[in-house]
């Protein structure tokens, strides 16, 4: 992986972590830095996933493999919440 591919990646996990941040409801109890290793995590599965569907390069905006990084990014987000909540 290049260098422009790891800060694509890293700008993508953000803006990805930070929606499925904002489709958990109520407050997460975890940090910028976990929002947004969640997100680079999701933005990478969703789009292998994506790609296993073929859905991963279309014309235009590919909304099925942002739908998929997001719910994964709440997922994800609401998961951490909970685990550090009981610890």
């Amino acid at each position: 992986m290049e260098i422009s591919g790891l800060v694509s990646a890293i700008v993508i996990g953000i803006v990805i972590g930070v929606l499925g941040r904002l489709v958990v409801p109520g407050r997460q109890h975890i940090g910028i830095l976990w929002t947004i290793l969640v997100g680079i995590v999701a933005a990478l599965v969703g789009t292998a996933i994506a790609a296993g569907f073929g859905v991963a390069d279309t014309k235009g905006v590919d909304w099925i493999e942002l739908a998929l990084q997001i719910a994964l990014a709440a997922v994800g987000v609401g998961a951490l919440d909970r685990f550090k909540a009981r610890h």
